[in-house]
Parts: structure tokens; C-alpha cells; sequence
């Protein structure tokens, strides 16, 4: 995701993912700034500069919000509906990033609004063959100036 220099909000709260995903992070050398939250409230928190991320400098908006469905307090299904009814958000790309692999969920999260939706491979070498299809992707699409401006 080197080439828009955009930061990559990871909404994720499963540890061992998290840390797998920092890992590929670090090995890839991506220059994208990654910043996590546990759960859909706090990522909600995040998006609209809430509570502990009220400044928005150490919040910056993200260019893609890589989203979990089952999360804490609040699934993904229901961040992704808000963040589409949103005037200021809804440009947001958001790629559900998740093990779940029914169909329900895929037509599910496309129809919410999804960017894409994305399996979460199992073992190191997968995840790291799947962050560098995403970042591939990001760095060859062209967006319009200021989609990221939504503050």
C-alpha cells in the first residue's frame, strides 16, 4: 500500500490475528501507518474523533478500513451500515476482512455496501500473500483527490 500513502485502519479483535497481520505489516515493509481497534464501537470511536481519539492527529482518516464481522459491542455488519448512511463516511473503502466463508455473509456485506470482501488465510505465508494482494490493488487504483478529507 506504498504508493497512496494512506493510513489503514484494521478493525480486529482477535490477538493472534492482530499480531500475525503486524507481522506481514513489518516483513512487507508497507509505509501505510496501521491502526487498530478491538471492537465496532471503538471503531466507530475512531471514525468520527470520539472519546480517546479525539485528536485527530493521532486518528488520522483512513483511506481503507480492513473490517472484521464479529467484533465486541458492535459487529461489523452494523459499522459498515452506519458508516454507509453517513454522508461523511460513506466514501470510505472498507474490505471485510474475515475467516467467515458463508455465502450469506459475502451477500450479506456487499449488499451493506462493502468494498470487497476478503477470507482470511490461515498460516503466515497466506496472510502475507493476501496483505500484498490488497496492497497491490490500493496502489494501482486511481482515486479521486480528497476521499480521504472527511473530517
Amino acid at each position: 500500500m506504498t504508493g497512496n500513502n494512506f493510513t489503514v485502519l484494521l478493525a480486529e479483535d482477535n490477538h493472534h490475528d492482530i499480531a500475525a497481520i503486524k507481522r506481514v505489516w513489518k516483513k512487507q515493509k508497507l509505509t501505510n501507518p496501521l491502526h487498530i481497534v478491538r471492537d465496532g464501537e471503538e471503531c466507530l470511536d475512531y471514525l468520527y474523533h470520539r472519546g480517546r481519539y479525539a485528536d485527530s492527529r493521532q486518528a488520522p482518516a483512513p483511506g481503507v478500513l480492513l473490517l472484521d464481522i464479529r467484533m465486541p459491542k458492535m459487529d461489523g455488519f452494523t459499522v459498515l451500515e452506519r458508516i454507509r448512511k453517513d454522508k461523511k463516511l460513506c466514501m470510505l473503502r472498507v474490505i471485510i476482512f474475515t475467516s467467515l466463508q458463508e455465502e450469506a455473509y459475502k451477500i450479506r456485506s456487499y449488499r451493506l455496501g462493502a468494498s470487497a470482501y476478503i477470507v482470511k488465510s490461515a498460516g503466515t505465508e497466506n496472510l502475507s500473500e493476501t496483505i500484498n494482494a490488497i496492497s497491490l490493488f490500493w496502489r494501482l487504483v486511481e482515486l479521486p483527490d480528497g476521499l480521504n478529507e472527511y473530517n
